[in-house]
């Protein structure tokens, strides 16, 4: 498998069974419904491991714009390199986004609540104060990202370090690293922290056929955007001065 093709099948199964859990929890009639934020944080963690595990032998599975970029920084990825991995985790975000409403579009018709609809898909503050979502963008991804410079070496899956894949270790901490990040910081705006991630289905849910649903809403839109890539440049000049 070719590290672009990791990247975007990764991608997309992480959306898949993230995205999943959030449609279980929030449409209406589903075996899962109300079954509450502790359900869906601990299988976006699972999600995550899924991604990693089928990724990581291939591509060092980032699956996510703020990790990719994070490598770009460090020196580890070229940026032609950088851009075909972050293409290819919009397009796997977006394809796995795409597979939650087919699975699920029987109870997106059954849903009047637009807000619920679109939380399937993207994320949004749980109080609107643009700075305050920004700094918790910012200081969720910055906490994915320093904790992963750690336990790669600041490779972040390159070459250097054990693969991340079924059978070996990096992915479990992965998932429990992205876990503790939303039972602790995700209260705010749902924790983006992967501008790939939010960015990709927040398209599909503006173009598919979604009765009643909200807007883009590009007001806010670039917070999960902007965020996640200002944490992972943080963290990776805090880890460069401090190493």
């Amino acid at each position: 498998m070719t590290p672009f093709l990791a990247e975007l099948i990764g991608t997309a199964s992480m959306i898949l069974l993230g995205g999943g859990v959030v449609a279980n929890v929030v449409l209406k009639d589903t075996k899962g419904n109300s079954s509450g934020w502790m359900v869906i944080t601990t299988a976006w963690a699972m999600a995550v491991f899924v991604g990693v595990t089928i990724a990581g032998p291939h591509s060092g599975a980032h699956l996510n714009w703020a990790v990719t970029i994070a490598n770009l920084a460090l020196g580890k990825l070229d940026l032609a390199t950088s851009l075909s991995y972050m293409a290819a985790q919009l397009i796997g975000a977006m394809t796995g986004a795409f597979l939650v409403w087919l699975i699920y579009k029987d109870h997106f018709s059954q849903t009047e609540d637009a807000g619920a609809k679109q939380a399937v898909f993207c994320t949004a503050p749980a109080i609107r104060n643009l700075p305050i979502n920004l700094v918790s963008e910012i200081v969720g991804t910055f906490v994915l990202i320093f904790t992963i410079l750690h336990f790669t070496d600041a490779s972040l899956g390159g070459e250097e370090t054990t693969p991340i894949g079924l059978g070996s270790i990096g992915a479990i901490p992965v998932a429990f690293l992205v876990w503790v990040i939303g039972l602790s910081l995700g209260g705010t705006t749902g924790y983006a922290i992967n501008p790939a991630r939010d960015l990709g289905p927040r398209i599909m849910h503006a173009i598919l056929p979604i009765r009643n649903k909200a807007s883009f809403d590009m007001a806010y839109a670039w917070v999960p955007i902007v965020g996640p890539i200002l944490g992972a440049l943080i963290a990776c000049t805090l880890y460069l001065a401090l190493y």
